[in-house]
């Protein structure tokens, strides 16, 4: 009777501890992400490479991320998810050990690689909370979960600007360790086991022909250098991605386990919104990166403040704060709109903020407030985001559904990287180390027609829905 009533107590517990702990374990994609761009410089002088090599800390967890998100999400259906958070968990602390004693730059890039592991982690949570939470507090949890793995990283990046500044590198990555070894305990102790009668099965080559294709797209999306360099091998790579993801396409088609289920991704209200995330998410970006990189330009271009980056990663506070104040807005918003118009909400304000820093950049309290107008606009797009999915997706297939639109949002980030950079590297002048002035003009209102066309996709959503459940007689 006694053991009995401690495994009862200890459910119980865990139970109370399951949001806290699923938004925490969210919140180490946000780290991940965060310890790559603010640390390239320190990386590149204490470990004596260049900065193109010191980028590798920052790009390969995200090529590595976009590659294992949609085979965790596949995984995260099947009766084994509680294991897989764990492992993936025990692997995200692993390359976090390994960032802060690393011995040289390959153990260091090493351990980034292993930390890319855990960029799949939030469409994970996503499944236990519709699992295991009742309505209607399992939609504003993942609401939440889809808030916190993208504005957590306006809290990151000043801590570990800082850490670095006051202990040195290691210190700073010694925050991911700490975040990683904290997540995995929560997730032992809270995370339970799934609904019985799921399949375990994984289409192994189905994951190698997406992953093979996926990488070679984000490489020629996000190496651009190759394509002054090395024309002939940039050409190449989104030929081979074009050509794998047409095998992985046909081979899904005619599996009975495939990776993803493309007759869900063909809905339109799937469709639609993996449409609006992959053009949402170049605006957004884009005017992550503009910012971050104007508010570190020096005076002596004649535009800029100079900023260290303990300061660039304060003007992400706001950016933060907003965004999660624009998640808790989504809820009562959804009580009043269909998911489609929350979409084309928080895309409208995204374009603002894009609008606004195209016009106005002449202090530095505008970039802070240019921020925050952008983390609203995120916090209430990435919210309404699951609801637009999961209204027509299986509860068996959330966490496939969500890794895929997690892929996607990926992709759409490394255009509007690419973009921003591109448009700034036509306004550098020959011999020059910064642009003008007016691409950052030109690079905002490049990130506002892809926003634009957001909207009137959500839009477009919306009416195809409204028309779908009309009455036949109206």
């Amino acid at each position: 009777m006694t053991g009995t009533a401690d495994a009862s107590a200890r459910a119980g517990s865990a139970g109370r501890a399951l949001v806290p702990a699923l938004v925490f374990i969210a919140l180490v994609v946000a780290v991940v992400g965060s310890l790559g761009a603010p640390l390239i410089t320190p990386v590149a002088g204490e470990f004596g490479v260049s900065l193109a090599a010191a980028q590798w800390t920052l790009t390969a967890p995200l090529l590595v991320g976009a590659i294992t998100t949609p085979v965790l999400g596949r995984l995260g259906t099947g009766p084994r998810r509680r294991r897989v958070v764990l492992a993936t968990l025990a692997t995200v602390a692993t390359g976090s050990l390994l960032t802060v004693v690393p011995p040289s730059f390959a153990w260091l890039l090493a351990g980034r690689v292993a930390q890319g592991a855990g960029l799949g982690l939030t469409a994970l949570m996503i499944g236990v909370a519709r699992d295991h939470l009742p309505e209607p507090r399992s939609g504003a949890v993942i609401a939440l979960l889809s808030v916190a793995s993208t504005i957590g990283v306006g809290v990151g990046y000043p801590l570990a600007a800082l850490l670095t500044e006051i202990s040195g590198l290691r210190a700073a990555y010694g925050l991911g360790l700490l975040i990683a070894v904290v997540a995995l305990a929560a997730a032992w102790w809270t995370v339970p086991q799934p609904p019985p009668g799921r399949s375990a099965a994984v289409d192994v080559p189905g994951a190698a022909l997406l992953g093979g294709g996926l990488l070679a797209l984000l490489l020629a999306i996000s190496q651009t250098t190759l394509w002054t360099e090395h024309p002939v091998p940039a050409l190449a790579l989104p030929v081979a991605a074009a050509a794998l993801l047409a095998v992985w396409v046909r081979r899904e088609g005619r599996s009975g386990a495939p990776l993803v289920r493309l007759a869900l991704l063909r809905r339109p209200a799937v469709a639609g919104a993996n449409a609006t995330m992959l053009l949402g998410g170049i605006g957004m970006y884009l005017l992550l990166t503009l910012v971050t990189r104007y508010v570190q330009t020096p005076a002596e271009a004649g535009y800029g403040f100079g900023v260290d980056i303990f300061v660039a990663g304060l003007v992400l506070v706001p950016f933060s704060v907003l965004g999660f104040a624009g998640g808790r807005l989504v809820p009562p918003l959804r009580k009043r709109l269909a998911a489609a118009t929350v979409l084309a909400v928080g895309g409208a304000v995204v374009l603002a903020a894009l609008v606004v820093f195209a016009l106005v950049r002449d202090w530095l309290w505008q970039a802070f407030a240019v921020m925050g107008l952008l983390g609203l606009g995120v916090g209430i797009f990435s919210a309404a985001m699951p609801s637009a999915i999961l209204a027509v997706t299986p509860r068996e297939e959330t966490s496939s559904a969500m890794s895929f639109n997690q892929v996607v949002r990926s992709v759409g980030f490394s255009i509007g990287s690419a973009l921003g950079g591109l448009v700034l590297a036509a306004r550098t002048g020959p011999g020059t180390a910064f642009p003008a002035e007016s691409g950052y003009t030109w690079a905002a209102w490049a990130g506002a027609v892809p926003t634009a066309v957001t909207i009137a996709v959500s839009l477009a959503l919306r009416r195809t829905a409204t028309a779908r459940h009309r009455p036949a007689d109206q």
